[in-house]
C-alpha cells in the first residue's frame, strides 16, 4: 500500500465502543457487523483523511507497546481488508 494515501471510514458504519475495550462496527443497510480489538479501534480513529497511512502506522509505534517489527505489513493488510469489507474506504474514493 502507498504509504502516502489517506482513508476515511464509511459514514455507513456505526461505530461503539463496549465495555471490554473492544468495539463493534455495525452497518444498518446491511446488517453487517465487524468487531474491533483495542489495535483496531486505535486505527480506525486515525481514519479521517488527516493521516496518512505512513503517519498511522508511526503514531502506533509511537503510542503501543510491543508493537512488532513488521506492524507496517500487519496495519497494510488491515487496512486493505477494512476496504475490501467497505468500511473505509481511499480518500475521493465512492463506494458502491
Amino acid at each position: 500500500m502507498d504509504k502516502t494515501k489517506r482513508l476515511q471510514t464509511n459514514s455507513d458504519f456505526v461505530f461503539r465502543k463496549e465495555y471490554d475495550d473492544w468495539a463493534i462496527l455495525f452497518n444498518p443497510n446491511t446488517s453487517d457487523t465487524y468487531g474491533l480489538n483495542p489495535i483496531g479501534i486505535f486505527i480506525y480513529k486515525l481514519l479521517d483523511t488527516n493521516h496518512s497511512v505512513g503517519e498511522i502506522v508511526n503514531l502506533l509505534q509511537s503510542n503501543c507497546k510491543n508493537v512488532p517489527p513488521d506492524a507496517e505489513g500487519i496495519v497494510d493488510t488491515f487496512l486493505e481488508d477494512l476496504v475490501a469489507k467497505g468500511i473505509a474506504q481511499y480518500r475521493g474514493q465512492v463506494l458502491s
